[in-house]
């Protein structure tokens, strides 16, 4: 199961777009508080369409919660400050990929507590900042899905 695990996300329509994302891939959505909006908020449920019934998600209060409860068999870090590239990880079929909030990432102290291969990065251009949430959201979840041969569950 691939898990996307987002950490404080605060915009409602990239939030929206990854439920469409998770419920056409079969990857489970974890959203850890606080949220900078309401899941009812019509901004994700307009970016979500229809497909907020097609997806699984789940809300925690810490991201200890969430990996006590779900144990990945990997976690990744994404952040713009990852010195492995996202296409030199091996992704088991079991893996949390963690993205941070639209405005400030992750934070510093939770990724020094990673293991510095685990924190990933797209490439870009340089002086480039980032990628939009979804956008990047969406080619980790393929690239770990085209890994495990597009197999769900």
């Amino acid at each position: 199961m691939i898990h996307v695990v987002l950490y404080e996300p605060e915009i409602p329509p990239n939030t929206g777009n990854i439920i469409r994302l998770c419920a056409n891939t079969g990857a489970q959505l974890h959203l850890i508080h606080p949220l900078g909006f309401e899941l009812d908020d019509a901004k994700l449920l307009r970016a979500g369409l229809d497909y907020h019934e097609w997806a699984d998600v789940q809300e925690h209060d810490s991201l200890n919660t969430f990996a006590d409860s779900i144990k990945p068999e990997k976690m990744y870090a994404v952040s713009t400050k990852g010195k492995t590239l996202y296409s030199e990880a091996e992704y088991p079929t079991n893996v949390a990929l963690l993205f941070g909030p639209e405005t400030r990432g992750l934070p510093a102290s939770l990724l020094e507590k990673m293991p510095a291969g685990d924190v990933l990065r797209l490439p870009m251009l340089p002086n480039s900042r980032s990628l939009n949430l979804s956008n990047a959201a969406a080619i980790f979840v393929y690239e770990a899905w085209k890994q495990n041969n597009f197999q769900t569950g």
